[in-house]
């Protein structure tokens, strides 16, 4: 069978086990994904093919002479941008201290795992809630990306959103509606929902008209209305 590789024009941002069904492996795997809220493994496979990646390097590094040119500009950019990551202290900034790097160094480092240790998020699930709903922003941008990895000079920046409810923005649409019927136009407010069901109601008995009367899979027109009430837009 002929093979396909020279089409993909991207490369792996993970790479599987070998031996997929090591118990010691799994075991630290689940317990990295419940401390840090990770949505699958492959989460952690990603971080560990950057760090193999990263210690490869270094360990080519060390094995040229120490005033090697090759190994004093490459060593240092690996260290400088390590470094400005936060996986690597700066009382440990060679390279022998970044073969000793874990996976859970990066992880540290996750957004979600910032959020939650500011203070932002009750829990590091909600955290990840919080940034896929775009709640959380670094400096001016709005990240939704939970494996956002923060910068040292960024992690002060971590703030709720100027247009989320809990960074002083427009309250959301449960409160909203709350505050609309507490201040009297709840009567007001049925009205219109009501109204807006009348409406829908009328385009379903359209609908079943314009087919001749009838539905695919035996629906009638009052079960067709009652079923579009749940899937109208909000």
């Amino acid at each position: 069978m002929p093979t396909t590789t020279f089409l993909r024009v991207h490369g792996k941002t993970s790479r599987t086990p070998n031996r997929p069904f090591e118990k010691e492996r799994m075991d630290a795997e689940m317990k990295l994904v419940g401390e840090y809220g990770l949505k699958n493994k492959r989460e952690i496979w990603r971080v560990q093919l950057a760090l193999a990646k990263i210690r490869k390097a270094s360990r080519v590094l060390l094995t040229l002479d120490d005033k090697d040119a090759r190994r004093i500009f490459e060593g240092a950019s690996i260290i400088r941008r390590l470094t400005r990551m936060g996986v690597l202290p700066e009382d440990r900034a060679t390279l022998d201290y970044v073969l000793a790097l874990k996976a859970a160094d990066f992880l540290e480092r996750r957004l979600q795992t910032q959020v939650f240790k500011l203070g932002l998020a009750k829990s590091i699930h909600h955290a990840r809630v919080l940034i896929k709903q775009r709640h959380i922003r670094v400096g001016k941008q709005v990240v939704d990306v939970p494996q956002f990895m923060v910068r040292c000079d960024s992690q002060k920046h971590i703030d709720f959103s100027l247009s989320s409810p809990f960074g002083g923005g427009r309250p959301g649409r449960v409160k909203r509606k709350a505050a609309a019927a507490k201040a009297g136009g709840g009567g007001a407010a049925a009205d219109a929902e009501e109204e807006e069901n009348d409406d829908w109601r009328e385009l379903a008995l359209a609908v079943v008209r314009s087919r001749g009367g009838l539905l695919g899979g035996g629906w009638s027109a009052a079960r067709w209305c009652n079923a579009t009430q749940h899937d109208r837009p909000l």
